[in-house]
């Protein structure tokens, strides 16, 4: 092609060439741009001829982490797959490499192959790359029933299902597009060939991933793109091999699904922890990249802090509190309540609530931190001395029942005990629930209070008026009464003085008989007269033969039953107690 501009009077300067000319005036523009000599340098490399059959060296610019990038020759570099390698012999700059053009990419890069790929030319081409399962040229020339028809010097058939495509949109795609397959089916008698173009990028994919995985090793960082989430984690593609994110490596927080936090398609940076190099299986982590919560738990947490916390998860003793993504802390069971007894901690919080809590102790060795959710209500007890002293009324309601007694809740986290002897003073009560039932509320006297052992003992019976303290109110020491003897012992008696009123009478010996005064006097040696000796023989012996005498014996009427007279010796109103003389 000539240039005008190169050839005639024209080259010259267009001031010599025509001095009548004005300096204004401009030169004429060539009569083909820059443009149409692109253009037709771009025909002269076009796809057509230069696909297929141009068998050429190629120089190693640059290796990306799939691609290698090589001169050869034309104004446009070429691509190679960097799975045309071996996995552990990878290109180096500057490596000379013996290639295949094959066409154009989208983006103008020459797709280049190290196999010589050629489009056959007749049936024994056919066979030959049959019988080889070598790679072929074709050209897709349309859509047809339940695939594609393919060129590859004859018309071949490839089923949708071998085309390495997902849908019908992109098998439209490929009409008249040059591909790469191979030969699946072949009757020369009956012209029938089928084509698999689905087999050669699963080789090529395959042999990715092999050198991919010759490449990794344990404690890499690596970039990922997630493919696909399950319940217990995600496969992430690691720029040709899949690896395995589990659902506890995503985060140090506890992740209940990875969906929560991640979705497909996600770019996300993790470290490989371990690879399986015969079960081709890589396990990565994403949290391992973070610093470790547990380090710094010790200086940030100390006991007796109030602390808050988000409840992830119970168990049967307790439930289990993030103080902050990574750290967990536990509220047992029995911190739960000063009130009562919890018996499952379900009945206090509930998982994804919000607590807060007191630090009851911190082990950052053993990654533990005990919390007590009743030490933040403040303890109910610190003042029970002071309110509930003995003798004083209280009233509450009866939280609950045992065989020995019901406890009463006297304030928010306190509750006493009525034992069932003090439930009532009229009838003897072998059950508390004949005469009580959880919820009622009571009216009871403090009887006593432990607050070490967090005990306060009541009395319901001590509130009730008696016989007995209408009867101590009545009388007074050295008041005369009459009463019956219901029960008569050696030198103790039971009387009763009326109903409910029961007292003791002591019952002194009776004073020695006359005849022991007089043997006493007798022997006594202060006496002046002489000892009548045998008259305390006579009567000492008429003794041991009769027995004692009406005198000695219990005074009559002394039996059970008996009503008599008695004198109050003594009257206790604080112990209700009557002491009582025969009077």
């Amino acid at each position: 092609m000539s240039n005008p501009r190169m050839s005639g009077p024209n080259t010259s300067d267009p001031i010599t060439s025509n001095p009548a000319a004005p300096e204004s005036t401009p030169a004429p523009e060539p009569a083909e741009s820059f443009k149409d000599i692109f253009s037709e340098y771009e025909q002269s490399h076009s796809r057509k001829s230069e696909a297929g059959n141009q068998r050429r060296e190629g120089t190693v610019i640059a290796v990306t982490a799939d691609s290698i990038i090589l001169d050869i020759g034309f104004k446009t570099e070429g691509v190679l797959p960097l799975t045309a390698f071996p996995p552990d012999k990878p290109p180096k700059p500057g490596d000379k490499v013996q290639v295949t053009v094959k066409g154009r990419d989208p983006e103008g890069y020459y797709e280049l192959t190290r196999g010589k790929v050629e489009r056959p030319t007749d049936w024994a081409s056919l066979e030959k790359a049959f019988a080889e399962k070598s790679t072929i040229i074709g050209t897709v020339t349309g859509v047809v029933k339940g695939g594609l028809s393919v060129d590859v010097g004859v018309r071949a058939f490839m089923p949708a299902s071998r085309s390495g495509t997902r849908d019908a949109s992109e098998m439209e795609k490929l009409v008249e597009q040059e591909i790469r397959c191979r030969i699946i089916k072949l009757d020369v008698a009956e012209e029938d060939v089928v084509v698999d173009r689905r087999a050669i990028a699963e080789d090529e994919e395959r042999a990715g991933k092999e050198r991919r995985y010759s490449e990794l090793k344990e404690g890499d960082t690596v970039q990922g793109e997630v493919r696909s989430l399950t319940d217990y984690g995600a496969f992430v593609d690691i720029g040709g091999a899949d690896a395995l994110l589990h659902v506890g490596e995503i985060s140090w927080r506890r992740v209940n699904k990875p969906s929560d936090v991640l979705s497909t398609g996600q770019q996300i940076e993790a470290v490989i922890i371990k690879i399986d190099s015969d079960k081709r299986r890589i396990a990565i982590s994403m949290k391992q990249l973070q610093p470790h919560p547990w380090d710094a738990v010790a200086e940030k947490y100390k006991a007796g802090e109030r602390v808050r916390g988000t409840v992830t998860r119970l168990t049967d003793y307790g439930a289990f509190v993030e103080l902050d993504p990574g750290v967990e802390g536990l509220i047992h069971i029995s911190e739960m309540s000063w009130a009562k007894r919890v018996r499952t901690p379900s009945d206090v919080v509930k998982p994804g609530e919000t607590v807060e809590a007191v630090i009851l102790g911190v082990n950052a060795g053993e990654r533990r931190i005990s919390l007590g959710l009743k030490q933040a209500l403040g303890d109910p007890w610190a003042g029970v001395v002071q309110k509930f002293a003995p003798g004083t009324m209280i009233e509450g309601p009866v939280t609950s029942l045992t065989k020995f007694g019901a406890f009463v809740q006297l304030t928010e986290g306190v509750e006493g005990m009525i034992h069932v002897s003090e439930i009532s003073a009229e009838k003897r009560i072998n059950h508390p629930q004949e005469v009580l039932r959880a919820g009622q509320v009571v009216k009871a006297q403090v009887l006593a209070l432990d607050p070490e052992k967090r005990l306060i003992r009541l009395s319901m019976k001590q509130l009730v008026p008696t016989g007995l303290d209408e009867y101590l109110a009545e009388h007074k020491e050295g008041d005369i009464v009459t009463g019956r003897m219901v029960e008569v012992s050696e030198g103790r008696a039971r009387v009763e003085l009326g109903e409910g009123v029961v007292a003791k009478c002591r019952i002194p010996a009776e004073g020695a008989k006359e005849e022991d005064k007089q043997a006493e006097l007798a022997l006594s040696p202060s006496s002046s007269a002489k000892p009548d000796l045998s008259s305390l023989g006579s009567m000492l012996q008429s003794r041991w033969k009769s027995g004692p005498t009406a005198s000695e014996a219990k005074p009559e009427g002394l039996r059970a039953g008996q009503i008599r007279k008695f004198r109050i010796a003594k009257l206790d109103p604080a112990t209700k107690k009557i002491e009582l003389e025969l009077e």
